[in-house]
């Protein structure tokens, strides 16, 4: 499974991606509006950090301008991919951009018949939003699980399974399980799966023990 990081404050993308776990970043327009800055200047820095796909959300609803939005953000760097929602003027974009060997990254899926739909038009991503099924009540997991499903039967379907909205480390371990093929994370999730209080408590254990022997691997 690939991790994307789901932020546009390049400080944290630097940060994470120090630690050669991430794969790509997904970004939208709330995430860049938090940071003040101009959107293109923000998508071309954290291109710059992260060699690999960053999604970048246009930010039109109708297909003429969304298109003319999602070459101006294709120009940015190779590694952009091109985000718009699962609407008909999207996904009419999501084929003229990928006929022309745009990546995109089709967003804010929340059925398995959007999906198909989404792979029908070329994506390269479609983006089911787990976490916010949940908040209404419904089985985000479950979407994972038909989509994934799904795509196994058909071999020409090339998309993959990009798991957004995540919450909790519980939903990476279950969409890797499912085989999805990315989770994107906010950047306090990927921390969470660090974290375990018998690693921290095995630690402490071997570092009093270590001290005790007065010992240095360096100088020895």
């Amino acid at each position: 499974m690939k991790f994307f990081i789901d932020t546009a404050d390049v400080p944290t993308i630097r940060e994470l991606a120090a630690t050669g776990l991430v794969d790509g970043v997904t970004t939208n327009p709330s995430l860049v509006a938090k940071t003040g800055r101009k959107f293109i200047d923000v998508v071309a820095e954290i291109c710059a950090v992260v060699k690999g796909p960053v999604s970048a959300e246009v930010a039109a609803l109708d297909h003429e301008t969304m298109l003319a939005e999602g070459r101006r953000l294709a120009r940015i760097a190779p590694n952009v991919v091109v985000k718009v929602p699962l609407t008909p003027d999207g996904l009419k974009t999501c084929k003229a951009l990928s006929v022309a060997g745009t990546a995109v990254n089709v967003t804010l899926c929340f059925s398995a018949a959007q999906a198909i739909l989404a792979a029908k038009a070329g994506a390269a991503y479609v983006s089911p939003f787990v976490g916010r099924l949940d908040d209404v009540g419904s089985d985000g997991m479950q979407l994972i699980a038909d989509i994934c499903e799904i795509y196994d039967q058909y071999p020409d379907f090339a998309t993959e399974v990009l798991v957004a909205s995540v919450r909790h480390p519980i939903h990476v371990v279950q969409a890797a399980k499912l085989g999805a093929d990315v989770a994107t994370l906010p950047p306090a999730v990927l921390k969470q799966m660090f974290a375990h209080p018998l690693t921290d408590k095995g630690l402490a254990a071997f570092v009093a023990d270590w001290k005790s022997t007065g010992q240095s691997i360096l100088e020895g």
